[in-house]
């Protein structure tokens, strides 16, 4: 799939390299330079702060916030709500929102086991608290780093790092609130189907029998006579010195009465291979039967979140050699609301970022898989991943916004100076740095600078400009700006964030040329307008992890979303024209 883009863009990028822009009176116009994007300084800044972003993940930098938040909650949960949302937005002004949102969905999924309530109530207001604190900062969001680098382009002043802070904090002050008060009791309760619906898996042995199917055929026979099926993990045979001999599980190993294969499967498939296989099965020294049915011991099942990052993205159980990594077994996938029980094949099945699998393991396995920090768990417990480099993985992030919002240097350069640093301290590994990359997010983000740049030099902003401004003629300005906003809100919600960004920012620059007055205001309202990814599940990547961990349907985003979209609309069409004064 990603190889398919790459080709797609790159005959576009061809096609505008060889075949330059007409004007109407077939004169050329200066050819359109595709390719500039990939070292454009919003990308650097944009790759350098995933990166950032994940080795606060790695190293639990932002444990000692979840341990607050997961204190406070037992002592008083409508209070907790209120301060979880405010840190939420607060941290997330400043970094990427995906290592907030995986930080407190296992905070929050604690609180609902412990209270026996449903998560559905808390999650998404969480993850919506983290988009309404993205777009207060130019670092906040990708899509502010964009709107902010094109419209510098475009000749306007460079913004600062808290220079729309003010009208964002307004706007969400009434998110938070609505978000606090009104959405947990709009919600539906939800429940994951995941651990209901999903095979359990049980270790056993079969003990092949004199008289049985099994004897002196080889294991490749069993397989095919099991329809493919049977996974032996281990041959055990009786030695002359009576003790165990160990036979790998070749294809051509020729079985033995008396030999026994581990097989790791459902109670329902144990059943069957004991029956067509002529055997005997047994759970340690107990054969199985009415009176001493299947047990897993020290067995557990955990759901498990595909994060950004994470190495699962994008790729396969097989590939990544899930079971000898982890020693655990998945089997079932949950995917955008729909239940798949796929254990036979589902180490072929490519994941996506926001899937949810069930594995089953050895409690200490979990455990180790929590502190790894790969892939979020979803349990009752709180572990979170933390190694003594924390405090610099931390400290680092700091001097990266701070170097500028002073202004000492320009945020791509201060990034990319943090991931140095992070990679020489060992806070990172260039597989962590590989893997916080979005290869999708990049090739968005260099597209949609090539659309920018291509509407502005063909005119094309100018078009959809005097287009716009004919449908709102004779409007006021203040009107206009609030209906400019309100275009690139829907839009957000229907096509990429960062696409909708770009497209609006140089439409904003013209609309305020031909209007004769100053573009700050009208970049701003786009800018936010591009953040009002509320409304679809799809708008905004943490939207898919809080729909999966929380079992929220479509429905459930546009009931939430569309309100708060337009409460925040609403007061900010009131507010920026009043604050950048052109009532």
């Amino acid at each position: 799939m990603e190889s398919s883009c790459l080709a797609v863009l790159l005959l576009v990028a061809i096609g505008f390299e060889v075949f330059p822009y007409l004007q109407p009176d077939g004169t050329r116009l200066e050819s359109i330079d595709f390719f500039y994007g990939f070292g454009h300084e919003a990308l650097v800044a944009v790759c350098a702060l995933m990166i950032a972003g994940q080795g606060l993940v790695r190293t639990g930098a932002l444990e000692p916030v979840g341990r607050m938040l997961g204190r406070l909650w037992r002592a008083s949960p409508q209070l907790s709500l209120l301060v979880t949302l405010l840190v939420a937005a607060i941290l997330s002004a400043f970094m990427n929102n995906t290592p907030i949102v995986v930080l407190l969905i296992p905070i929050l999924i604690s609180v609902s086991v412990r209270n026996n309530t449903s998560p559905s109530g808390m999650l998404m207001p969480m993850g919506f608290a983290t988009l309404v604190g993205g777009m207060s900062t130019t670092v906040g969001t990708s899509t502010n780093l964009l709107v902010v680098a094109v419209a510098a382009e475009q000749g306007m002043r460079k913004l600062g790092l808290f220079d729309f802070a003010i009208p964002a904090s307004v706007a969400g002050v009434v998110a938070i609130i609505y978000l606090w008060l009104i959405a947990p009791r709009m919600l539906p309760q939800r429940d994951s189907i995941l651990e209901s619906a999903a095979p359990r898996l049980f270790t056993a042995h079969l003990t092949l029998e004199e008289k049985g199917f099994a004897v002196g055929k080889t294991l490749a026979d069993l397989i095919e006579h099991t329809n493919g099926n049977l996974k032996a993990e281990r041959i055990q045979r009786l030695g002359s010195q009576s003790s165990d001999i160990r036979i790998m599980p070749m294809p051509d190993v020729i079985l033995q009465a008396g030999d026994r294969i581990r097989v790791s499967d459902t109670a329902e498939n144990l059943k069957d291979y004991e029956k067509s296989l002529g055997a005997k099965l047994f759970v340690g020294k107990q054969q199985v039967d009415a009176e001493h049915p299947l047990v897993a011991e020290d067995q557990q099942l955990a759901e498990v979140v595909v994060v950004p990052g994470s190495p699962l993205a994008g790729s396969t159980l097989k590939n990544v050699r899930f079971i000898d990594q982890y020693q655990l077994v998945a089997v079932a996938l949950h995917r955008e609301g729909k239940e798949i029980d796929l254990y036979k094949k589902l180490g072929s099945v490519s994941m996506h970022v926001g899937d949810i699998l069930l594995v089953q393991g050895a409690r200490e396995k979990i455990a180790e898989m929590k502190k790894k920090g790969d892939l979020l768990v979803l349990d009752a417990t709180m572990d979170l991943p933390h190694t003594n480099k924390a405090p610099i993985a931390l400290g680092i992030m700091a001097l990266v916004i701070g170097l500028a919002a002073i202004g000492w240097l320009p945020i791509a350069i201060s990034a990319l100076l943090g991931v140095m640093i992070l990679l020489v301290t060992r806070c990172l590994d260039w597989a962590d740095a590989g893997r916080a990359l979005s290869t999708q997010v990049i090739l968005i983000v260099v597209a949609s600078l090539a659309l920018g740049e291509a509407l502005m030099k063909t005119g094309g902003a100018d078009y959809l400009a005097q287009l716009f401004l004919f449908f709102t003629k004779g409007l006021p300005p203040p009107v206009i700006l609030s209906a400019l906003m309100l275009l690139l809100a829907i839009l957000t919600n229907i096509v990429s964030n960062n696409a909708a960004a770009v497209i609006g920012t140089p439409i904003a620059i013209s609309v305020a040329s031909q209007l004769g007055l100053p573009a700050e205001p009208f970049v701003v309202a786009v800018l936010f307008g591009a953040n009002f990814s509320y409304a679809t599940p799809m708008a905004y990547k943490t939207n898919l992890l809080v729909m999966n961990a929380g079992g929220y349907h479509f429905a459930d985003f546009m009931r939430i979303g569309i309100p708060l979209a337009l409460a925040m609309w609403l007061t900010l069409s009131i507010f920026i024209p009043f604050y950048y004064d052109i009532i």
